[in-house]
């Protein structure tokens, strides 16, 4: 009874995460309105451009997840052909590129009548610099809250982060013409062993202890329930914090905001949705399609904003673009886990 009561209440607290979702962006906007640059102390804390609050609050995360991989099976997750197929093609044959066209039709056309051309070049950047890098930590956010499965994400992200050593630099250096620029490989590193390595190990860890102590049963009908309210409040929480980081230039620039946010917007979804009806279309199962379409929509942004700082400065329009970046991707993503639950086969 007690075990029923509370999934009552988390799908309770699930059916309306869309208002949790509104009320702590305004909660960090207001924050961030009220701290004035007093919020610097927390958002300076920060190691290779990775915040160290935010990144326990996504270490939160993530760590349930890794409880919930089944080691034994990670080598069968790995022979899914066709799903790392997809997540290939979509994350690096057709993303960075639909993002580039995206961001060329709306600030070199679209915006010409608000935009300076040096205006529309920053931002051109700076999403070309999120289309280039897709997700690496939040996929497993998003896999786990649309009954995604658990090893087949892991397989993916890590065939997601060996590719992007090797295509990321050129990629950005055909689309932005940048011959100069070179990879900040200790952001690349440290968000990997942040958001990958020490959650993977400490799950299985946690899980060969919990398993030997409790039984598999409890392991898994006991434990793993209990610990998903966790992952939901450390979500809400890192969107109060990014939020109130940058309220500042959201109540300087909002309309340069709305304006950079569209084309982002669009791109999300535009990329899911390939993703999803490809995913269809090759018959995945629904537990492969979820996190095949996820990876791609969602992006690596402590990469794309720590690149976009190092390259054209921290007052510039590209990073401004990234940051917004960061600002959208928990509300689209969490319309899109909906989506994909609404959708599931």
């Amino acid at each position: 009874m007690a075990e029923k009561e509370e999934d009552r209440k988390i799908g309770f607290f699930e059916r309306y995460l869309t208002l949790w979702v509104i009320l702590c962006i305004g909660a960090g906007l207001l924050i961030g309105f009220v701290a004035g640059e007093d919020i610097e102390v927390i958002s300076g804390l920060e190691l290779y451009h990775v915040n160290i609050p935010v990144a326990i609050l996504i270490w939160m995360m993530i760590y349930p997840m890794m409880l919930q991989i089944d080691f034994a099976s990670l080598v069968k997750a790995g022979k899914n052909v066709k799903g790392l197929s997809l997540t290939v093609v979509v994350n690096w044959l057709i993303k960075p590129f639909t993002m580039a066209l995206f961001a060329l039709v709306f600030f070199d056309h679209l915006y010409s009548a608000w935009l300076s051309p040096a205006e529309a070049d920053q931002y051109i950047a700076g999403a070309i610099l999120l289309g280039a890098a897709p997700c690496t930590a939040m996929v497993f956010v998003w896999s786990y809250l649309s009954s995604g499965d658990p090893n087949y994400t892991l397989v993916q992200v890590s065939v997601n982060d060996l590719i992007l050593l090797i295509a990321f630099v050129p990629l950005v250096q055909l689309l932005l013409g940048i011959t100069d620029f070179q990879i900040p490989y200790n952001v690349l590193i440290t968000s990997v062993l942040t958001f990958v390595v020490i959650p993977l190990v400490a799950g299985f860890l946690t899980q060969k202890w919990l398993v030997l102590k409790r039984g598999k049963v409890w392991f898994t009908e006991k434990f793993l329930p209990r610990l998903k309210p966790f992952s939901i409040f450390a979500l809400l929480a890192t969107l109060i914090l990014l939020f109130a980081f940058q309220g500042e230039q959201v109540i300087d620039k909002p309309f340069h905001i709305l304006l950079i946010a569209i084309p982002l917007t669009i791109q999300t979804y535009f990329i899911f949705f390939i993703a999803w009806f490809a995913g269809k279309k090759l018959k995945l199962p629904y537990q492969i399609c979820a996190p095949a379409s996820m990876i791609g929509a969602s992006n690596f942004f402590e990469l794309a904003v720590a690149v976009a700082i190092a390259v054209f400065g921290l007052n510039s329009g590209a990073a401004l673009a990234t940051v917004v970046g960061v600002l959208i991707e928990v509300p689209i993503m969490l319309s899109l886990v909906q989506v994909a639950k609404r959708w599931k086969y």
